[in-house]
């Protein structure tokens, strides 16, 4: 994602002007003399343009522009616009658009002026006409579009890997044992997803042991999400890829057949043609751990070719590192619970309604955690270090650690650890339960009120 400096010169670059002078297509669906069309003027390149609707945005003294006026902000510095927000507002927020940004996520008895839709399809398709696919007037939505966020990418500007191609593990040796690595297991085949890739593309859509699959990776809310693709009632499954535009700092994705904005987070179609369909899609189990571990336990396992077909800087850590590495946001998120710094990184299992997190660190040393998710017994088992938290039905059984990393023990029986259940020494089973890792921030913001264990 770029920074706020660099997005201003990409807009100037590409003439991100809304004055007299624009296109008439720049202005679908705007009823000429509304809030709307003048607040479009705020992003005139016209200095007297731009101040006509200052003026005009200032006599009418209405908080239904707050969101319009939190949109210019961000590329338009004009001394005015910040005037006029804070009149209509009663707020002393300064400057930052962040700041202004987590102030509209607290406030959303403020609504905004009719007909907003139309004026952020017409902002965004500035930065890319694609988005006019994504947005557009009078669309459908059950997320707030004045907080939907443009990321500083155009629309599959971080591409998605589709059935990408995959090497042997003995090919891999681009790959060192210590690195990460999303791992998948279904119907027999194990597949490894290098994060060091996947930081880069953020989503891939394969068909895994014959289930089509959609990883939902959000670097920002340290997410990522294995999803079957497949919905009841229709023939095709979804292939997803990234929009460009992020909801409380999290990935908006959306899906190429009907071009609605879902949700990373949930697997719900949020904005566009699904909105309101109900449709939820699957959580499967998925497990970052090593490379070197996850060969070890799968040594048919195959990974993902640094042949990808797109040119990236490929080495751990390039697009993200920093960000990782640090404990503040890239993008505004308000965080609705302290109970955790916002980048802490819990593991959270979603069992249909179920929900419920721990705290990573509880896994530090590597641990075998009893607990119960709704009542029902469960057992964790998992590695600080590497990321890895299993989650399995317990069926009332308390576990302890093994013999070794592979094999849990309880009532004397030594249990083997595989990708879809704890298997017992006489052959009996308890399924495996779908979880992932994320931050705390996102974890809070999206699942509130969903219980962290103690």
């Amino acid at each position: 994602m770029r920074s706020l400096a660099r997005i201003i010169v990409v807009l100037v670059a590409a003439g991100l002007t809304t004055g007299a002078a624009a296109a008439q297509d720049a202005r679908l669906g705007i009823v000429p003399g509304s809030a709307a069309d003048v607040a479009l003027d705020l992003f005139s390149n016209q200095y007297d343009v731009r101040q006509t609707a200052i003026a005009r945005l200032l006599e009418r003294n209405n908080s239904d522009s707050a969101a319009a006026l939190i949109q210019a902000i961000r590329f338009i510095r004009d001394p005015g616009i910040f005037r006029v927000l804070e009149t209509v507002t009663g707020v002393s927020n300064g400057t930052s658009w962040n700041a202004w940004m987590l102030w509209q996520e607290a406030h959303p008895e403020i609504v905004p002026f009719e007909n907003f839709a139309a004026f952020k399809a017409n902002v965004m398709a500035k930065l890319d006409p694609a988005f006019r696919l994504l947005l557009r007037p009078g669309i459908a939505h059950t997320i707030r579009l004045e907080e939907i966020a443009w990321g500083g990418v155009i629309k599959d500007g971080i591409p998605a890997l589709v059935n990408p191609a995959l090497i042997a593990a003995d090919e891999a040796g681009y790959l060192d044992d210590g690195e990460q690595v999303f791992g998948v297991a279904i119907n027999g085949d194990v597949p490894a997803y290098p994060l060091r890739i996947m930081d880069w593309h953020e989503m891939f859509n394969d068909v895994i042991g014959g289930v089509p699959v959609a990883l939902a990776y959000c670097t920002l809310c340290g997410s990522g999400i294995l999803y079957d693709t497949r919905v009841e009632g229709r023939a095709e499954p979804f292939v997803f890829g990234s929009s460009g535009f992020l909801y409380r700092s999290n990935k908006l994705m959306y899906d190429q057949a009907t071009h609605s904005l879902w949700n990373q987070f949930t697997g719900e179609p949020v904005v566009g043609p699904l909105t309101g369909s109900g449709i939820e899609l699957k959580i499967l189990p998925v497990a970052i751990t090593t490379w070197a571990k996850w060969r070890q336990r799968h040594p048919d396992t195959k990974v993902l070719s640094l042949e990808t077909g797109y040119v990236r800087d490929y080495r751990p850590g390039r697009p993200y590192g920093t960000y990782f590495a640090s404990p503040g946001l890239m993008f505004p998120a308000l965080v609705p619970d302290d109970a955790l710094a916002p980048k802490d990184q819990v593991f959270v299992l979603r069992d249909g309604g179920a929900e419920k997190a721990w705290r990573l660190s509880a896994f530090e040393g590597g641990q075998v955690v009893n607990d119960t998710l709704s009542g029902r017994p469960v057992v964790l088992i998992g590695d600080a270090a590497s990321r890895t938290v299993r989650a399995y039905v317990s069926g009332g059984r308390v576990f302890a650690a093994g013999a070794d990393e592979d094999h849990v023990m309880a009532d004397g029986v030594s249990w083997r650890l595989e990708e879809h259940a704890l298997i017992a020494e006489d052959g009996e089973r308890l399924e495996r339960l779908a979880g992932h890792i994320a931050y705390w921030f996102a974890w809070a913001n999206f699942r509130r009120g969903a219980e962290l264990a103690d």
